[in-house]
């Protein structure tokens, strides 16, 4: 949490948030993209658990889910691969993933073994607000880890108001109520991101789904403190199998 309090106080604007799949394109690519995506430009990492029911993701994120499984990526062999990575990798990360794989490990381990490896948060997306209120939030925070709720167009104001209270790093906005991958009507989202501006939340905002280029990147930049890619760039490690290459024509391209 503290990388990303940091982050936030000397960043204010055209924070840039990367997806990637652990385990993906290789077993052993993980850091390595990791390392990569920071070297280039990348301020967050949002690092993605992979999971066979991806909720929330679209077919090319799904489909990077599918290979790190068939790899042999656990959770139990992300957190040994994680062991020492800051030795490399100084900004902040997030685990992204869903409650099912990370129940089945044991919620407390799992908050045990992310802030043993110095990760800084995490995004559960089909985690309920109650569970959170009511058992979850605290063991995070007993643990210093950060956790990020979303938003979507159509969340009631009085809620996005409420979940931006219990996040705690920043605010998810979904740019569309789809997968990842997907762009809504552009006219839409403006609309919508500049509510979120004019909301005085308590939390930066960052904005994912549909952000593929400069034009979405600057878009998005323009009402928030920020954007999430994650299909995009996987697409780009997809095509070129190497991955410092790919990952700096792609962040160049962005930024």
């Amino acid at each position: 949490m503290n990388r990303l309090i940091q982050l936030f106080e000397k960043k204010k604007s055209n924070i840039l948030n990367v997806y990637c799949t652990a385990g993906y394109p290789s077993l052993e690519s993980t850091v390595p993209v990791m390392k990569a995506l920071q070297d280039n430009g990348a301020d967050i990492i949002e690092l993605g658990m992979p999971y066979s029911d991806p909720l929330a993701d679209g077919p090319v994120i799904q489909a990077s889910s599918s290979k790190a499984l068939e790899n042999g990526m656990t959770i139990e062999r992300l957190f040994d691969q994680l062991r020492g990575f800051r030795h490399q990798v100084y900004v902040p990360v997030i685990l992204m993933g869903y409650m099912n794989p990370v129940l089945q490990y044991g919620f407390e381990k799992f908050c045990q073994h992310a802030a043993d490896v110095a990760v800084d948060g995490f995004i559960i997306p089909d985690l309920p607000v109650h569970e959170f209120n009511n058992e979850y939030g605290a063991m995070m925070q007993r643990f210093g880890l950060s956790f990020t709720f979303l938003v979507t167009p159509e969340t009631p104001m009085e809620r996005v108001h409420m979940l931006d209270s219990l996040s705690t790093g920043f605010l998810y906005a979904v740019s569309s109520s789809s997968t990842t991958g997907s762009g809504g009507d552009k006219g839409d989202i403006t609309q919508y991101l500049q509510k979120l501006k004019d909301a005085d939340l308590k939390n930066p905002v960052l904005v994912g789904f549909g952000i593929k280029d400069k034009a979405s990147f600057d878009q998005a930049c323009a009402y928030t403190n920020g954007a999430i890619i994650g299909t995009a760039y996987i697409n780009a490690i997809t095509a070129n199998p190497d991955i410092e290459k790919a990952t700096k024509e792609f962040l160049t391209s962005i930024k």
